[in-house]
């Protein structure tokens, strides 16, 4: 799906595409208030180390696998999330947004982000869940709302918080606005001149409804894109 990426890039702050609903990237709350050691697993391109203070050290780590060809990551250090190189409570924070589903071995991965974490540390997670196969064939796995919380407390960690990604109305929305163009793209060239039109406009109308409906309608908690978990070590 990277060429699919590269077409809508322009467009990726727009209604039109299929991700809108989304929204940017954004930083765990608190994670600014950091003064010691911060990891950050699978951290790409780093994008995490822009909102810590500058009191903060910042380590970023990658898989060495995929940190490379699927990312082009920039980290400090290449690691196994599940083996990680340091010191048992050598960090004050730990990030690791997006990455469980991608890991082979997602438990021990919470339990290296455990060890690595000082006691009163602080860890942020984020995982998604209703949401298609992406970095394909490294997507191994989803986990509701409880089997974060199951992972985390195996860990050793204490639970502080699980918040849902989004409405229900556009964790659908957005499900529906990539069913549409993910298909548009996976069919034959010669389909596009009729598809990418339909497709234009039903993803502008799926995302514009299904964020309007999201002021107006009930939540239902049952239901949603990915979870943010905020856990510390005792």
């Amino acid at each position: 799906m990277t060429g699919l990426r590269g077409l809508l890039a322009p467009l990726a702050r727009t209604p039109l595409h299929p991700q809108w609903l989304l929204g940017g990237r954004k930083a765990p709350a608190g994670l600014g208030t950091v003064r010691g050691r911060v990891l950050d697993i699978g951290a790409g391109d780093r994008w995490i180390q822009e909102h810590l203070a500058e009191q903060a050290h910042y380590v970023a780590v990658d898989h060495p696998g995929t940190g490379r060809s699927l990312y082009g990551a920039r980290p400090d250090v290449f690691a196994d999330g599940a083996r990680l190189p340091f010191a048992d409570g050598s960090f004050d924070a730990v990030v690791c947004l997006e990455v469980l589903e991608h890991a082979r071995d997602p438990q021990g991965v919470l339990a290296e982000l455990g060890r690595v974490l000082r006691p009163g540390g602080v860890a942020w997670l984020s995982m998604p869940f209703l949401y298609p196969i992406h970095d394909a064939p490294h997507d191994y796995q989803r986990f509701t709302e409880y089997g974060l919380r199951r992972g985390v407390e195996a860990a050793g960690l204490d639970l502080q918080s699980v918040e849902r990604a989004q409405h229900a109305l556009r964790s659908v929305g957005l499900l529906g606005c990539l069913a549409i163009s993910g298909a548009a793209y996976q069919a034959p060239r010669w389909q596009w001149p009729l598809l990418l039109p339909l497709t234009a406009i039903a993803v502008l109308s799926i995302n514009l409804m299904a964020w309007l409906g999201s002021f107006v309608w009930p939540d239902w908690n049952a239901l949603s894109s990915g979870y943010s978990v905020k856990a510390s070590k005792p």
